[in-house]
């Protein structure tokens, strides 16, 4: 059998499982969302959250996966195991809790459903679902606006910087890429680090500031959403000399700042900007419209 990090299974034996389970479950193989996570950090949690049939390739390098499943709210799930590389060998069928104490210490084909889910991607996760720390998060409303701003791909590499609900919800979108997640302040690194492990996403880098030397230790990020600080002039200089076409999504709820920003961007060559405010109105117990804060988006690119 080959380490933990290699290639467990191979394509003919995935789709020989995959073809298995169809069979099985009386469906066509299209519908089954397959999820190899030997030796791999993948984002198991919100794939189960999002499909309704989530076939799992995992070995050892996962050892304690499902009492993570437990732990994340699936424990009264079914789930069908099938163990070893092949997929001639029995299958056994229980629920998610009564694994919840097992490690995992071979090839194992694991096969969940949730049928109750809807297979959409869900902008703006409700901030009662994050951690309850020391982050006051914006609004989920914009924080929908925001998602779509960073047009999210699949592989992407995204730096956040003092955005940790962003941070998470883009890790869930970036399933095959890495979010590199920025929180200076201690208190607010705790909270980030409680959504990552709430969540369950591993796709995430944290760090503590925008260094040259820090951002050499993760992946080139194609675009930074950063929340404007007195660091900010400095955290897009460290950027631009990662990735000279670094995108940037500057976001403050100073109208002040609004202008310095301009005047940054023009600094560092930083064009094709645009402006956008976002202003929501929420209705009260007494259904009277109470405005939200109303943050200033600056977007640019840099042109090199």
């Amino acid at each position: 059998m080959e380490s933990s990090g290699m290639k467990v299974y191979n394509n003919s034996e995935m789709l020989a499982w995959v073809g298995d389970f169809a069979d099985r479950m009386g469906v066509s193989p299209e519908k089954i969302k397959m999820l190899n996570i030997c030796g791999k950090k993948k984002n198991v949690l919100p794939t189960i959250e999002t499909h309704k049939r989530v076939m799992i390739f995992a070995d050892e390098s996962q050892p304690d996966l499902f009492y993570e499943l437990w732990e994340g709210g699936y424990g009264d799930y079914d789930m069908w195991i099938g163990k070893g590389i092949s997929s001639n060998g029995a299958v056994e069928t229980c629920k998610v809790k009564e694994f919840m104490d097992k490690k995992i210490t071979e090839p194992l084909v694991i096969f969940i459903i949730n049928e109750n889910t809807r297979e959409a991607s869900r902008y703006g996760i409700r901030n009662e679902f994050f951690s309850k720390g020391s982050v006051n998060y914006v609004g989920h409303e914009i924080r929908a606006v925001i998602m779509n701003m960073l047009s999210c791909d699949v592989g992407d590499t995204i730096c956040i910087i003092s955005g940790e609900s962003i941070a998470i919800e883009a890790a869930i979108e970036v399933s095959e890429g890495t979010i590199i997640a920025v929180e200076p302040d201690a208190r607010d690194m705790r909270s980030l680090q409680d959504n990552v492990s709430k969540f369950g996403v591993h796709n995430i880098e944290i760090i503590s500031n925008v260094t040259e030397e820090e951002m050499l230790k993760v992946p080139t990020p194609r675009l930074a959403f950063i929340v404007a600080s007195k660091r900010l002039e400095e955290e897009i200089k460290v950027l631009l000399k990662v990735n000279p076409k670094c995108q940037f999504i500057i976001y403050t709820l100073e109208l002040d700042m609004v202008v310095s920003i301009k005047n940054i961007f023009t600094k560092y060559n930083i064009e094709n900007t645009e402006v956008l405010q976002i202003s929501v109105a929420k209705s009260d117990k007494r259904s009277v419209m109470v405005a939200q804060p109303s943050p200033w988006m600056i977007s640019g690119e840099a042109l090199n």
